[in-house]
């Protein structure tokens, strides 16, 4: 099947389903975000999109407005538009442009986490399952009706940085079998059903900040959905303490030990912080000012840790 498709997109999600869409169907032009400035250094560069494509010699397109790209979308005469993670609203002159209109393919189970951060909150609400779901877009973010859906499960072990490529391989290769029966429209489109929609926000620094008197699974589950950003951290004095892995001890009675808050030596090198229910065991940190290292490590010249406060 000879089709003539624009795939739009930006960071990693979308440049993993793009590597495996470009294995059957090539896109004739990629359309990404311009460069970006980045960190204290402000180092400019290139969105994840842009990069794969480029590396599989494919046309790119950079834009800050995508509405002002409607003629170069509609002299190209596309077949479709696939989008997967475009930080954009792309209006519905657009995406009515090509014959068979525009599939999404997003991260989650549709219409459960629509919106920007689906993939984080199904690991920070401890789901068991998600998944991808193919849509034909409409003007209104993620409600558009269902083309195809494949579910994966969650283990208790699953962070983002390693929950997101198996999703976006998942999302390309159900594209891949998607496309030519949704364009011999051989595919019942099935409509969101509004009352089951939940929604999920962009997320800020702030919103990494733990909050201790929530139970030791629920800042484990924070922890392993906001790495690498937000960032699960907490304060020690006027120090920023990131958490990049933990696990839960259970206690042996109900309630808090002691102080909401405050640091033990565990049996095992490791410490652990009085929560609303059980303990934390951080596994895995960082202290403002000094390098990512286990706790182990850490501890051997920093015992003044125990004992503290985190707030």
């Amino acid at each position: 099947m000879n089709l003539k498709i624009i795939f739009i997109g930006t960071p990693r999600f979308g440049a993993i389903v793009l590597e495996e869409l470009t294995k059957s169907f090539p896109p004739c032009l990629v359309i990404t975000h311009v460069d970006k400035k980045f960190g204290r250094e402000q180092i400019l560069k290139s969105p994840e999109v842009k990069i794969a494509a480029e590396n599989l010699c494919l046309p790119v397109l950079q834009t800050e407005n995508i509405k002002s790209n409607m003629e170069d979308i509609r002299k190209l005469k596309p077949d479709l538009i696939v989008v997967a993670a475009f930080d954009q609203i792309i209006p519905k002159s657009i995406l009515d442009i090509p014959k068979s209109g525009s599939l999404n393919v997003h991260p989650s189970l549709l219409p459960k986490y629509r919106g920007p951060s689906p993939i984080q909150f199904a690991i920070f609400n401890g789901d068991t399952k998600t998944g991808v779901t193919i849509m034909k877009m409409n003007e209104k973010m993620d409600q558009g009706e269902i083309v195809s859906k494949k579910e994966i499960e969650i283990d208790d072990k699953d962070s983002y940085i390693n929950l997101l490529p198996r999703l976006a391989e998942l999302g390309g290769l159900l594209l891949i079998q998607t496309i030519p029966l949704f364009i011999e429209g051989k595919i019942k489109l099935i409509p969101q059903n509004e009352k089951e929609a939940t929604y999920t926000k962009i997320l800020k620094k702030e919103d990494g900040h733990i909050d201790f008197n929530l139970s030791a699974l629920e800042i484990e589950r924070m922890i392993r959905a906001f790495n690498p950003f937000p960032s699960s951290h907490c304060f020690l004095d006027s120090k920023t303490i990131k958490i990049f892995k933990a696990s839960v001890l259970k206690q042996n009675e109900a309630g808090p030990f002691g102080v909401i808050g405050k640091t033990f030596l565990a049996t095992n090198n490791e410490i652990a912080v009085q929560t609303g229910k059980d303990f934390l065991v951080i596994q895995e940190l960082q202290i403002e000012g000094k390098k990512r290292m286990k706790t182990e490590e850490f501890l051997r010249g920093n015992l003044k840790l125990v004992g503290q406060v985190l707030s």
